[in-house]
Formats: C-alpha cells, structure tokens, sequence
C-alpha cells in the first residue's frame, strides 16, 4: 500500500517548503493531498488503475502526475530536488 508513502513524502514536500518560504497555496496543496491520501479506504493504486486520481479531493493534475512518478519509479524528482536543498538535520 502506498497511500501512507506517499502522504509522507507530500508532508516532507509541504515542511520544505515552508521552511524556504515557499508560496503558502502550494504548501496547503501538498498538506491536504496528504491528508486526503492518508484518509482514503482504497489504495491509491487502484485510483492510478483507474486513471480517476483526480477524483481523490485536493489532487489536481501536478499532484496525480507525482503520485504516478511513485508508483513508477519509487521516487519524486521534485522531492529528490527538495532534500538536497536543505541541511540533513532537517
């Protein structure tokens, strides 16, 4: 199941970008896609089977494209880019 993966690496995603002061709307997109991933009863990859992502509240299209990288790769590259951008002890 990663739905509690994914809602993880959203949470970093929201963190980091508070902590460089990024732009508030996207820090509450990414909170809430967590939350909203978190509280599903289904896992996430049968919403990706589907192709009905954004039928999940608070996913849009850049969301539903980072959710499929996953379940792909394993890996956001946004995330991946993210981490290397603040000290480790973060």
């Amino acid at each position: 199941m990663k739905n509690l993966e994914i809602t993880k690496i959203f949470r970093d995603i929201a963190m980091i970008l508070e902590i460089k002061g990024g732009n508030v709307f996207r820090i509450r997109a990414y909170e809430r896609a967590a939350q909203n991933i978190e509280g599903l009863s289904q896992d996430v990859e049968d919403f990706i089977k589907a192709d009905n992502l954004t039928e999940i509240p608070g996913i849009g299209k850049d969301l539903s494209e980072r959710i499929k990288e996953f379940a792909r790769t394993g890996k956001i590259k946004i995330y991946e880019d993210l981490k290397k951008s603040i000290p480790k002890d973060y």
